[in-house]
């Protein structure tokens, strides 16, 4: 029934043009589209190492090719600290850059059965982890340098071996990361790395993979469908041509994602089921882009990365 009430006409004419305002001057939350995937990508230095740009010229090409993350190599920061450079001054470049350092490639012995040898590696890794402590780097990767050669290593006692390292990793907050070699006598299968990550029976126990190493190490790519999310927190992309063959091809044959024959789709496609955030890093060691500008490469890496990764989810 309409009111004659003036003041509750304007009351009520007051509170709808008040109400209509609100709605629309008020900005509409709107579902946000879902993340397509939870890959970070990286560029590990190894693919502009023969460029020779230093430390801080590395930092700024990853940045400048759009990446926003990096696995630098640990004889580099040793080289910048060795010319004067301050290890600060790296944490705070790469944060000016937007850059995450994820990971750094060392090579200590702590798996060997020497156990002098390995009292050595595991000082060696203290030093190493404190450098990269004081960078912001968040791992170091931990090969199984010492005993390439000869096969048996006994998987328990490598086990027992990436238990300390890991406790080392604890005292510094970086965290070592066992990595699969293809070429290697012992933990070239991933069956043998995960069964030593597991083993160990420490919470942070993880690995790194890498497509060419599973390939030459003849370890089936299936194998990935097996493993946690929360233990293949990185992961080394990059591809392989038909020929030469296992037996023969060397890491100097690694080109870039897609331009190989490596079953990238699978891979990718099984990284992504994990639904965990994985960092891809592209690790390539052909002497034929160490030729070219180092900007370029990376760029095209990060290009043929992403390509690789929208291929495998389309």
């Amino acid at each position: 029934m309409p009111s004659n009430n003036p003041s509750r006409r304007n009351f009520l004419k007051n509170t709808l043009v008040l109400g209509a305002g609100a709605t629309l001057n008020t900005p509409i939350e709107m579902p946000s589209k879902p993340a397509r995937h939870q890959f970070k990508f990286c560029l590990n230095t190894s693919t502009i190492r023969d460029q020779n740009l230093g430390l801080m010229g590395e930092l700024e090409t990853a940045a400048k090719a759009g990446y926003t993350g990096i696995e630098v190599w640990v004889s580099t920061v040793e080289k910048f600290v060795e010319k004067g450079g301050k290890l600060s001054d790296v944490r705070k470049k790469a944060s000016d850059l937007g850059l995450v350092i994820e990971d750094a490639i060392g090579f200590s012995k702590w798996i060997v059965d020497d156990a002098a040898e390995r009292a050595k590696a595991l000082e060696q890794n203290k030093r190493e982890m404190g450098m990269l402590a004081e960078i912001g780097c968040k791992r170091i990767a931990a090969p199984p340098v010492g005993v390439t050669n000869t096969p048996g290593l006994n998987l328990n006692d490598a086990a027992a071996r990436y238990a300390k390292l890991l406790e080392v990793g604890d005292q510094s907050g970086v965290l070592p990361v066992l990595e699969l070699w293809g070429f290697s006598a012992n933990l070239h299968h991933l069956s043998e790395v995960v069964y030593v990550a597991l083993e160990s029976g420490h919470p942070k126990a993880c690995i790194l993979a890498d497509v060419f190493h599973l390939y030459n190490g003849r370890s089936p790519f299936g194998g990935l469908q097996k493993i946690s999310g929360s233990m293949l927190p990185i992961f080394h992309m990059n591809d392989y041509p038909a020929e030469p063959p296992i037996g023969t091809i060397n890491d100097s044959y690694r080109v870039f994602p897609g331009d190989g024959v490596a079953p990238l789709n699978q891979i990718l496609k099984d990284l992504h089921d994990k639904n965990t955030p994985i960092v891809l890093s592209l690790e390539l060691f052909n002497k034929e882009y160490w030729k070219m500008n180092a900007l370029d490469v990376a760029k095209t890496g990060l290009a043929k990365m992403k390509a690789s990764v929208e291929k495998a989810l389309a």
